[in-house]
């Protein structure tokens, strides 16, 4: 991640990207994650998004913890209100609910699509 200086590039991350790509799927059915940590709450959701069948893992999240490695506090971030987190989300204001949801509209009326 660091050498990469990539955020995002974290193991389970690029593990699921080079499976898709290998096997030419999105969807990781029938496979297991094996990693050296716990997965962080990117990772984590990733694992589901793929959808992996069982995530095995090494080190738990106090190990990570110990050595610096706390995403805890990422956890509690997501239990927070929008506009209680150190980062604020916001919707755009300026948005009718139709254009909010113009990308999802199109999607659902899509008719050769393949179902994710």
């Amino acid at each position: 991640m660091t050498r990469s200086v990539d955020p995002t590039a974290h193991a389970e991350v690029t593990a699921i990207r080079a499976a898709c790509k290998k096997l030419n799927t999105f969807d990781l059915s029938g496979h297991i994650m094996v990693t050296s940590c716990y997965p962080c709450a990117m990772c984590f959701g990733a694992c589901y998004w793929a959808h992996v069948d069982k995530v095995i893992y090494a080190a738990t999240p106090k190990d990570a913890a110990d050595a610096g490695f706390d995403d805890v506090f990422i956890y509690e971030e997501i239990r927070l209100g929008e506009t209680e987190r150190r980062i604020p989300f916001a919707p755009v204001p300026e948005l009718s609910e139709e254009e909010r949801i113009a990308p999802f509209t199109a999607w659902k009326n899509e008719v050769a699509k393949t179902p994710y």
